[in-house]
C-alpha cells in the first residue's frame, strides 16, 4: 500500500502525518479500492514501511475506527468495515432521517474523547467541576427568595435579550475594578462560557474558516470548531504560553478569521501569561487586523501571585471579545456567563443569540444580581480560594514526592488545573488506563489537541479531591508512572516544576 505524506517545515506546514495517513486510506476505501473485510498493514509494518512512528500509524487506526470505516480485532489485525452508510429517509419515523455532515463530525470526535463513567469509585483528579461541598446553597436559596419576593411573577416572563440590566452592571463594576472601562451596555449575558465560546466564534467565523488556536487547549472549544465546521490553526504552547511566531504566522494567513486564547489559569495547563506576553499577543493581533477570543473563565480563581491586566483590559484597538463564567466560581447549575465587547460586535453578538435563544433563565440572573452584588459572592471566594490553595500546595508536594525522573508539571497560580508532562517516550493514554485500574482518574493530554494525536501529558484537577485524596490519588499516579518509566527505553532526568 503505498502513501504520498507531506512533512511539515516552516516553509510548508501540512496537516499532521497521521492525519494524512487515515485521510488517505479513507480516500481507498470510498473510491472501493478498499473492500469490507480487507486487512490493512500491521502497525509495525507500515510504520517501518513510511519511517514514521508506531504512535503515529496506531492514531491513524484509531481515528479511522472511531469513524466507524475500519475494526480492530486484538490478536488478528485491522479490517475495513467500509463507510457508515446513511440511511434512506423514510415516512417511518426519525431514526430512519440521516444526520448533516456536520453531527456526523462532531459523532466522531465525540467518540474519540475519554468518557469517565467506569471510574466512578476512582479519586476524581480529572474533572473542572467545582466541588458540592463548597457551594454556598443558603445564601443563594436566600437570593432566590428575595427575588421573587420583591419581582414575583415579573421574573417567569421573557427578560431582556441582552439579559438582567441589574447583572451586567455587576458584571460591569467588577471588570471595571480590575481595570476593564466598560458598562452594561458592553456585557452580554450567555448560558455559560461555553455557549459564549459558540457565539463569539460564530461572531468572526464562517463554516469553512479557520481560527488560531492554542494547542493544547479547552477539549469544549475543540468541539466547537468541529460543530461549527470550522478547522484549526494551531499556535504551539512554549514554557506555558502561546509561542509568539507561530501565532505570528497563524494570524498572517488570510483564511485565519480570529484567535482564541486562555491568557489566565490556562486550560489544560494551568499556566498564566505575563504583561509583556499579552501585550504582544495584542500587538500581533492588530498588526494583522485580527480579533482576539478571550477566555477567563477561571479570573475570579487566583489563589497566588499578583493579578496581571486581561486582554480586554489592555485592548485599544477594539479587538477582544472576553469570555467569563461562574460555573467555576461558584456552580454550573445556574448556567450563566457573559460576553464582553465593545461597538457593532454587541449588537451582532445580540443578533446571533436571538436566532436560537431569546433569553437566560431571569429568576437566576436576578439571584445572582443579588448574591454577587450583596457581598455574598466575594466572602464565598475568599472561602472557596484557601481551599484552592491548600489542595494545590498538597498537589505540588506529593507531585515532588512521587513522580520519578524525567516528569514536569506546572505550578498554577489559580484555577483548578495542573498540566503533567511523563517522562519522554511514555504514552498518556496508556497511563490513563494503568491509573484507572490503580483507583485514580485523571485526564489524558490527546484530548486536548484537535487531531487527538498522542500525548504525555496529564492534565490533573484540584476540584473535586480534597487534601487526603490528592496525595492518595498522586501515589497511586505515581506507582503506574514508576512501573512505566522503569522499562526500558525512557529518558532519564530531574522531575521538576515548570
Amino acid at each position: 500500500m503505498e502513501f504520498d505524506l507531506a512533512r511539515t517545515s516552516a516553509a510548508s506546514p501540512a496537516a499532521p502525518v497521521h492525519q494524512q495517513i487515515a485521510e488517505q486510506i479513507r480516500g481507498r476505501v470510498e473510491r472501493g479500492e478498499l473492500v469490507p473485510g480487507d486487512r490493512l498493514p500491521p502497525i509495525r509494518a507500515l510504520a517501518r514501511q513510511l519511517g514514521v512512528n508506531r504512535d503515529t500509524v496506531s492514531t491513524a487506526y484509531e481515528n479511522l475506527a472511531a469513524a466507524g470505516v475500519v475494526d480492530a480485532r486484538v490478536g488478528r489485525g485491522t479490517f475495513v468495515r467500509g463507510l457508515r452508510p446513511r440511511p434512506t429517509p423514510r415516512l417511518a419515523g426519525p431514526l430512519e432521517t440521516s444526520l448533516s455532515e456536520g453531527a456526523e463530525r462532531l459523532l466522531d470526535f465525540e467518540r474519540g474523547r475519554v468518557h469517565y463513567g467506569a471510574g466512578r469509585d476512582a479519586i476524581p483528579l480529572h474533572a473542572l467541576k467545582p466541588d458540592p461541598a463548597l457551594f454556598p446553597v443558603d445564601g443563594f436559596r436566600r437570593a432566590v427568595a428575595r427575588a421573587f419576593q420583591e419581582q414575583g411573577g415579573e421574573l417567569l416572563g421573557y427578560g431582556d435579550p441582552q439579559g438582567y440590566a441589574g447583572l451586567r452592571e455587576v458584571w460591569a463594576e467588577r471588570l471595571r475594578a480590575a481595570g476593564t472601562r466598560v458598562g452594561p451596555e458592553s456585557v452580554v449575558l450567555c448560558q455559560g462560557a461555553s455557549q459564549g465560546i459558540a457565539l463569539a466564534l460564530r461572531l468572526f467565523a464562517d463554516s469553512g474558516d479557520t481560527v488560531a488556536i492554542e494547542e493544547p487547549t479547552y477539549h469544549n472549544a475543540l468541539a466547537a470548531l468541529v460543530g461549527l465546521g470550522l478547522r484549526p490553526a494551531a499556535v504551539p504552547m512554549r514554557r506555558g504560553v502561546a509561542d509568539l511566531d507561530a501565532l505570528d504566522a497563524a494570524l498572517s494567513r488570510p483564511e485565519v478569521r480570529a484567535f482564541y486564547t486562555i491568557p489566565t489559569f490556562h486550560n489544560p495547563m494551568g499556566t498564566s501569561s505575563d504583561l509583556a506576553h499579552r501585550e504582544e499577543v495584542l500587538a500581533i493581533a492588530s498588526r494583522h487586523g485580527k480579533p482576539v477570543i478571550e477566555d477567563a473563565y477561571e479570573m475570579d480563581l487566583r489563589f497566588a501571585g499578583r493579578p496581571v491586566p486581561s486582554l480586554m483590559a489592555l485592548d485599544e484597538d477594539g479587538l477582544v471579545v472576553q469570555l467569563l463564567s461562574f460555573s467555576k466560581s461558584l456552580f454550573p447549575g445556574v448556567r450563566s456567563g457573559a460576553i464582553v465587547a465593545r461597538g457593532r460586535h454587541v449588537d451582532a453578538l445580540l443578533a446571533l443569540r436571538n436566532a436560537t435563544d431569546l433569553g437566560g433563565a431571569l429568576p437566576l440572573q436576578v439571584a445572582l444580581a443579588d448574591f454577587v452584588g450583596g457581598g455574598a459572592y466575594d466572602r464565598h471566594l475568599s472561602r472557596l480560594r484557601r481551599r484552592m490553595k491548600a489542595r494545590s500546595d498538597a498537589l505540588g508536594t506529593a507531585l515532588s514526592a512521587e513522580m520519578p525522573n524525567g516528569s514536569r508539571w506546572t505550578r498554577p497560580e489559580g484555577g483548578y488545573q495542573t498540566w503533567l508532562d511523563l517522562p519522554e517516550a511514555m504514552d498518556a493514554r496508556e497511563v490513563f488506563a494503568d491509573a484507572l485500574r490503580a483507583g485514580v482518574l485523571v485526564a489524558p493530554g490527546f484530548q486536548f489537541h484537535f487531531d487527538g494525536r498522542p500525548s504525555r501529558g496529564l492534565r490533573l484537577s484540584i476540584a473535586l479531591a480534597d487534601e487526603d485524596e490528592i496525595a492518595l490519588g498522586i501515589a497511586r499516579l505515581g506507582r503506574v508512572v514508576h512501573e512505566r518509566a522503569a522499562s526500558p527505553g525512557h529518558a532519564r532526568g530531574r522531575a521538576i516544576e515548570v
